[in-house]
Formats: structure tokens, C-alpha cells, sequence
């Protein structure tokens, strides 16, 4: 059977995970505008029968789920601004928000996932369906936010308790409410489709630039995927530190600004009140970006003769991430810098390896060397499987080299499967498979959060520090 070609880390771009991530940031900045601004806000609602979708998963204390989906369609009544008025989201993300350990963790689900979409009934201009295979995002064109939430439930055995939408137009106004966001432009970077022209340098972005950056789709000159996708985390960090960090959260009348300016940017279930919302930022009020992590559910690409340009999920590792989610047991415990049999932790300096490539790509292994090497791992040889080839990314390891083996599979975008080969001694082989996505960051860190750190899951914290040229 012909290799299935690698999917480039599939992460939201730069406006995308900002809008999600500051979806929640809004719900955490209506914490101090609850109590003096409580009747002023009416957010958009939409009916989402939960009761009538027969077995759920079981429900776990302490953990919320909440269902965030972002648009880039116009928002207000001018647009017919609902769910079940034919909008697809161009992005889903599941956020987990533990009140117990005050941390959040958001996993994305491409849009373009092929899944099983369950019976569903019609729901304004949605049809409803007997149930279909097509991709995750047109759950809602099928029944509207029920069916889309349902589909998502379905798909993660994670259950939901609130699902939010909100449109690109809100990241507009967003950004200009916390004054702007502080990035590098390493290059100038022009797309008149989206009306951006922004020269190199060191800059501050208004709402209608970072709106432009965030819809822009022809601006490859910025760098690899890799580069894009750290820039789009950077984003996301940023935004998030204004408004944890800054005066917003302090100050009633900023707080009142900010959450009217995205208003009539959101649509939430009937049930995700003002006093929901409040109860669960009271909860989560102390939050530490560093408790904010953000992970990409694995996949492939599909059959692209049965499916074009479309994904699907690697099973074993995405219902790995889906069960601790579920179980609530995805967050890694405060670290001690020790592992869990109280030795000191692995640290990437510690760690050789030889870098193999199962890929397909020509040149992978050199192109891969020098991005391992700066981690901080000691490349000892590169070159092609021989004795081990595995379809998906894997890390192999000896007797006793368990820690370091899922240290460096943390240090890779979407993770790799970590498995041991009793005839390696301390050098390990990272083999690169179908699924390779690049390399992500490591912290040298292995205690604690497992699934989240063989994922390659990075935090808000690590992307909310100074963007400088």
C-alpha cells in the first residue's frame, strides 16, 4: 500500500488561535465586569438539546469542557449571524478547563477531519441528517451548533457542558482593546486579498492589521510551517498576557469595553449563561499562562482518492489524548524537576540519538539535524531505517531509557510513539514517519503530563514572552 504523505502540523493559523484563545480569555474577563456590568451583556444564544443525544460520557468533577469554534463570517443580524444558518467553523477547539488545578488545556480539531457525524435533527436552516461520514466542521451546516457539538462529543468521548462560537470580526476589536500586540515581522509581508502590507521590523499591530495577518493566506514568505506555527502560539500568548497581566482584569470600565467590543461577536448554548460563566471564572481566576497548554490531536492524511486534501485522526494516540482529557487527567502536575521515581530529570544535553528517515522526503534527516541540535540533543548520525520502520513517528529506546525517549518525542509537533528496543544501549533512533510534523519545544522537563509532553503540547507561557526581532 502506497506510504500516506506526512500532514503539516495541522494548527490553527495566526488569527484562529488567538480568536479560541481569547474566546476563553473574554469568559475569564467577565469575572470582574460580572459584578457592576452583570445586566448589560445579552450574548447571542442558540438551543442545544444535550438530553435528547441518549449515552453520554460521565461527567467529572471539577473539569469543564466547553466547545470553542471560531468563524470568519460577518457577525450581527445583517449577516443572519447563527449556527443553524449554514456557518461551518474554521475552527474547533475542545478546551478542557480544570477548576481544581486553575489550568486550562485546548486541543484542536482540524476542520477538515473526516469523522462519523451522528443522526442529528434540523435546526433553522439546517436539514438535519440520518447520520453521514464527512468532515467534522459541516456537522453544523447538517444540524446546526447541536449537531456540531454532538459530533464533537461523539468523536472524543469527552463530554461537553457549553459550546461558544465567535467570529474573526470580534479579533478585531479585541486586539485594539488591549492596545495591540507587540510582534516581529522578520520580512515584509503584502497580500492584498487581505488587504495586509506590514514592512519588517519590530512592531505594534492594530485590530485591523492583526485581523489582515490573521485571514492572510498567501504570505509563505514568513518562513517554514514550523516558524508559522510557533508565530501563531506567539499570538496567542501575547493576547492572552494583556489581558491576564495588564490592567484589563483590574479595571471595571476596560473590562466593559473589552467585553462590549466582542459581544455581538459570540453565540453560546441557552445554557452558558452570565452566571455560568461567572461561576467558572470565579473558579479559575488565578490561572498562570503556564497552566495553559495547547495541543494538536494527531493525524494523517486521507485517502486522497476517497478524500482530497482532507485528514484522519491516528487513532491510538488521538484516543490516548481524548481519554485523559475525559478522565481530566491531562494537566501535568506542578514540576519538581525530578522524575517520578524521584531521580533528577532528563535534560535534552543528557540525550543522543540517531535521527532516521521513514518519511518519504528527500533530505529530511540533514534538513531535521541542525533543529535537534539546537534543542539541545546530540545527533550522532542520520541515514535511513534499517532494522525498524515504522509508518508513524517513533522514538526507540534501551532498557532504562524510557525518560529520555519521551523527552524527545515532547520535543516534536504532535508527539511520536515511544517504544523499546532491547537491542539499542543509551543512543536512541528517532525514526521519522508518515505523520511527522517538525519539531516543537522541549523543557526539559519529564515529570508529570505524559500524553500532554508526548504530544508536543506547548503552554501560553512559553509563547507570551518578548516577540523581538
Amino acid at each position: 500500500m502506497a506510504r500516506r504523505k506526512p500532514k503539516p502540523a495541522p494548527l490553527m493559523t495566526l488569527g484562529q488561535w488567538s480568536a479560541c484563545g481569547v474566546t476563553a480569555a473574554v469568559i475569564a474577563a467577565g469575572l470582574t465586569a460580572y459584578a457592576g456590568y452583570r445586566d448589560v451583556l445579552a450574548v447571542q444564544t442558540e438551543e442545544v438539546d444535550t438530553d435528547a443525544w441518549g449515552n453520554r460520557p460521565d461527567k467529572v468533577e471539577g473539569i469543564h469542557n466547553i466547545l470553542l469554534m471560531a468563524t470568519d463570517e460577518r457577525s450581527g443580524d445583517e449577516a443572519g449571524y447563527s449556527a443553524a444558518n449554514g456557518i461551518r467553523p474554521d475552527v474547533i477547539v475542545l478546551a478542557s478547563v480544570d477548576v481544581d488545578r486553575s489550568g486550562v488545556t485546548m486541543v484542536n480539531l482540524p476542520r477538515d477531519l473526516m469523522v462519523q457525524i451522528p443522526p442529528c435533527d434540523p435546526a433553522g436552516e439546517a436539514p438535519g441528517t440520518p447520520g453521514t461520514f464527512d468532515q467534522l466542521n459541516h456537522a453544523m451546516v447538517h444540524g446546526g451548533m447541536d449537531c456540531q457539538a454532538k459530533t464533537v462529543e461523539d468523536v472524543t468521548d469527552v463530554r461537553l457542558d457549553h459550546m461558544v462560537l465567535v467570529d474573526f470580526a470580534g479579533f478585531q476589536h479585541i486586539v485594539d482593546s488591549v492596545g495591540g500586540i507587540e510582534m516581529c515581522i522578520p520580512e515584509p509581508m503584502v497580500d492584498p486579498k487581505a488587504h495586509l502590507d506590514l514592512p519588517a521590523g519590530q512592531q505594534v499591530l492594530d485590530g485591523e492589521q492583526a485581523l489582515a495577518l490573521a485571514r492572510s493566506r498567501d504570505t509563505t514568505e514568513l518562513g517554514s510551517d514550523l516558524e508559522r506555527i510557533r508565530r501563531q502560539q506567539e499570538m496567542l500568548g501575547l493576547i492572552l498576557g494583556e489581558v491576564t497581566g495588564g490592567e484589563l482584569l483590574s479595571s471595571p470600565t476596560a473590562v466593559y469595553d473589552f467585553l462590549g467590543s466582542v459581544n455581538d461577536s459570540l453565540v453560546a448554548d441557552s445554557g452558558f449563561t452570565m452566571d455560568a460563566m461567572a461561576e467558572l471564572v470565579i473558579a479559575m481566576r488565578e490561572v498562570d499562562l503556564d497552566r495553559v497548554n495547547m495541543v494538536t490531536v494527531p493525524v494523517v492524511d486521507a485517502d486522497p482518492a476517497l478524500y482530497e486534501g482532507k485528514v484522519e485522526l491516528v487513532q491510538d494516540r488521538a484516543q490516548e489524548l481524548f481519554a485523559a482529557v475525559a478522565a481530566g487527567e491531562v494537566l501535568p502536575e506542578e514540576e519538581s524537576g525530578k522524575d517520578e521515581e524521584g531521580e533528577e530529570a532528563v535534560e535534552p544535553s543528557d540525550v543522543s540519538l540517531r535521527l532516521l528517515n521513514n518519511n518519504g522526503t528527500t533530505g529530511l534527516a540533514a534538513q531535521v539535524e541542525p533543529l535537534l541540535t539546537a534543542e539541545g540533543f546530540d545527533v550522532v548520525g542520520t541515514g535511513n531505517p534499517e532494522v525498524r520502520a515504522p509508518e508513524l513517528t517513533t522514538v526507540y529506546h534501551g532498557p532504562g531509557q524510557e525518560a529520555s525517549a519521551r523527552l524527545v518525542a515532547g520535543a516534536l509537533v504532535g508527539g511520536a510513539q515511544v517504544e523499546e528496543a532491547a537491542d539499542l544501549g543509551e543512543s536512541l533512533e528517532l525514526v521519522m514517519g508518515a505523520d511527522w510534523q517538525g519539531i516543537g519545544s522541549s523543557d526539559g522537563s519529564d515529570g508529570g503530563g505524559g500524553t500532554l509532553e508526548e504530544l508536543g503540547a506547548t503552554t501560553a507561557a512559553d509563547t507570551s514572552g518578548e516577540n523581538t526581532c
